[in-house]
């Protein structure tokens, strides 16, 4: 077992606070010291209030998904034998109304496209594979229950 953490903070400061209108800009910690500036989405509260430079908890989600299944994916290809040069996703969710009427991320895409190099390169069904593989591997996938798509673009 594994034990992952992160620091979230936010303080009120001088802003006042029952009004609601308060800022929801804050930030996250993770264990090896970075920060990163963090916010609620000016698509779920307005601006100024939120900080569109931000990060948002929904673009983490997107990029975490994204993340979790391109490390997934160089283990895998390097353990048969591909040589990966370069990996590039521009990863999307839709956020709407799940089955039980709330708002919730319910697709997110994968468009992964990866550059290789060598004697040994995927065809398309390898790559798919590889894909598939690297899907079933990812813990933050399996952790949801969104639909998560897998896209890949092809460079033959």
């Amino acid at each position: 077992m594994s034990t992952y953490t992160a620091e979230i903070r936010w303080s009120r400061g001088e802003q006042k606070f029952t009004d609601n209108r308060y800022r929801r800009a804050h930030t996250w910690r993770f264990d090896g010291g970075t920060v990163v500036p963090a916010s609620s989405s000016p698509a779920v509260v307005p601006l100024p209030m939120s900080d569109a430079s931000a990060v948002d908890p929904e673009e983490a989600f997107v990029a975490s998904l994204s993340s979790c299944h391109m490390l997934w994916f160089l283990s895998l290809a390097a353990k048969q034998g591909y040589t990966v040069d370069a990996y590039a996703d521009d990863a999307s969710g839709v956020m709407t109304k799940n089955a039980a009427g709330k708002l919730a991320m319910t697709t997110v895409s994968l468009h992964p496209l990866v550059t290789f190099s060598g004697a040994k390169l995927p065809d398309r069904a390898a790559l798919d594979a590889l894909h598939h593989t690297a899907h079933g591997e990812c813990f933050i996938a399996a952790s949801i229950r969104s639909e998560v798509v897998i896209e890949p673009r092809f460079k033959g």
